[in-house]
């Protein structure tokens, strides 16, 4: 395999990656919805955000971080509505 083709290929894949983060700080979406998203692994997205995006955007890792931990506090107030509409839909 030759470098060209190397290097073009981890700037596709780098150019994914940002394209994830800033998929996640524009709409605050959670990571099964960014998978959903791009098509990839709840497994996927959370690596490439928490090992590669530092090492790529620092800057951006932050703003995305911002969110996560924002979707992550939330978590549990979601799931509480999701189990009441559930609840109201048997009755």
């Amino acid at each position: 395999m030759n470098k060209l083709a190397c290097s073009k290929n981890k700037k596709e894949r780098e150019e994914e990656i940002v394209a994830i983060a800033e998929y996640i700080v524009t709409t605050h979406a959670t990571i099964r919805k960014t998978a959903e998203k791009f098509r990839r692994s709840k497994s996927y997205v959370h690596f490439v955000i928490e090992e590669k995006l530092p090492k790529i955007k620092g800057s951006l890792y932050k703003e995305v971080r911002k969110v996560l931990d924002k979707n992550k506090s939330e978590r549990h107030i979601r799931g509480g509505i999701a189990t009441k509409n559930k609840y109201l839909k048997i009755k």
